[in-house]
């Protein structure tokens, strides 16, 4: 079918100019002057959508060729995006970045299969003119990308902006001013989660100020129709029906992909937040413990009595699934300052470490296990951690790597009980959630 859908990329020259200041400014500009804005975000990240959905009021969504596909972005797109007056899309490093070098899930390559202008932040900070050569080099480099106009970042002063726009190769849309008072802290992972920080909401002004809404808001309204794939409508069982997962959602716990949590509910879920720190024990029939920063939080893990109930309901055959900082959760320990005492469900003790140990695109398949509910399931994903996993002489793996480190030796999916532990943050099949959700609810009726 054909959707029109106002929507802008916002990309940057490199990491580091400014482009999540400058999308999550715009998106707040917007929000405050009345407009319904549906965010997205380009690649695997879960960082930047949480400072989104925390300004737009909307889940943003991850639009990521690697994990799914053209026609997935095409979908996912277009079911966000129903009700929103304009789709804002935050690009990923520089806008021809892509997997190992290539075009391939780069910024561009999103925006050429969405049809999308781009407006192009580029940073200023000690530049003049020669800011112009590398805004050509970009306008000529791919025809097929489309570059509607620039966001000068980091501009020093009045002179400064009018020694740069004495020459203009493409629209200037913006020029905004230096800011030291509002910078958003980073950790290890990347930035800090938006409950930890409000100070993305506060580049609104700054923006609404130094850059063109109406302009912006023209160039999103001239992007042409999209054919969009027509979704299979699926069946879902009533309410009283469907078996509960419970995910863990706190500070610790905070790494979910929306269109994740999306398909477990369509598979039949019914999802049910609870805190792994906070003492909860929740009454569900399956376990999804996402990933997040279990290393900050682990004297408050450690002391909490979710940890006991974690360890009870695992030995009782619960389907637990568990990514990245999950992972470590699950684990006999965890190490950071000093080692933590953590659900003791899987043969293995976590290490945090100051060398990134894995970074890069993922694919598998879970199997060496006839007996788990997984069964035989192909799957995508991404890992990104600065941690090891020490596995005991007994340890079972339930997923092989065609692509990527995971725990050891390209296994992944350490497996214990019903429990699935993986460094894997999957994106996952309408399979994968069939068979978890059938896991929840053959554990309900026993």
């Amino acid at each position: 079918m054909q959707a029109e859908i106002p929507r802008v990329v916002i990309a940057g020259t490199h990491s580091g100019c400014g482009k999540t200041t400058i999308a999550s400014g715009l998106m707040a500009a917007l929000v405050t002057r009345g407009c319904t804005v549906q965010p997205f975000k380009t690649g695997p990240d879960f960082i930047d959508p949480s400072h989104h959905t925390l300004i737009c009021g909307r889940p943003s969504r991850n639009l990521d060729f690697c994990m799914m596909g053209e026609t997935g972005i095409r979908r996912t797109f277009a079911a966000a995006s129903a009700g929103a007056e304009i789709a804002v899309i935050e690009g990923a490093m520089g806008l021809f970045d892509g997997r190992e070098g290539s075009d391939t899930a780069s910024a561009a390559h999103v925006a050429r299969i969405l049809k999308a202008p781009v407006i192009l932040v580029v940073d200023v900070h000690a530049v003049s003119r020669s800011v112009h050569a590398v805004v050509k080099g970009f306008r000529d480099f791919d025809p097929r990308v489309k570059i509607a106009g620039i966001i000068y970042n980091k501009i020093g002063s009045d002179r400064h902006r009018q020694m740069i726009a004495q020459e203009e190769f493409v629209p200037a849309l913006g020029w905004v001013p230096k800011q030291l008072e509002s910078e958003v802290k980073s950790r290890h992972l990347g930035l800090v989660m938006a409950h930890e920080s409000p100070a993305m909401k506060t580049y609104g002004r700054v923006i609404a100020e130094s850059c063109d809404l109406d302009r912006i808001l023209d160039i999103a309204r001239a992007a042409p129709p999209l054919n969009i794939p027509v979704p299979v409508a699926q069946k879902t069982p009533a309410a009283r029906h469907r078996p509960v997962i419970g995910v863990a959602r706190d500070d610790a716990f905070c790494f979910y992909y929306q269109d994740n949590l999306d398909r477990l509910a369509r598979a039949g879920a019914e999802l049910r937040p609870f805190s792994p720190i906070a003492d909860t024990e929740p009454d569900v029939d399956a376990i999804y413990i996402g990933g997040g920063y279990p290393e900050l939080h682990a004297e408050a893990l450690e002391r909490s009595r979710c940890r006991q109930f974690i360890r009870d309901r695992a030995a009782a055959g619960i389907p637990i699934y568990g990514e990245c900082g999950g992972l470590m959760y699950l684990c006999g320990s965890l190490e950071a300052d000093r080692e933590y005492e953590m659900a003791g469900v899987l043969p293995a003790r976590a290490v945090m470490t100051k060398k990134l140990q894995a970074l890069g695109y993922v694919h598998g398949a879970f199997g060496s296990r006839p007996d788990l509910w997984t069964g035989t399931v192909a799957f995508r994903g991404h890992e990104f951690h600065y941690s090891r996993v020490e596995c005991g002489p007994d340890a079972r793996f339930a997923i092989r790597l065609g692509q990527g480190a995971g725990i050891r030796s390209g296994n992944d999916g350490l497996t214990e009980y019903n429990t699935i532990g993986t460094y894997t943050h999957a994106y996952f099949t309408d399979a994968f959630c069939r068979k978890f959700v059938a896991a929840a609810a053959a554990f309900k009726k026993r």
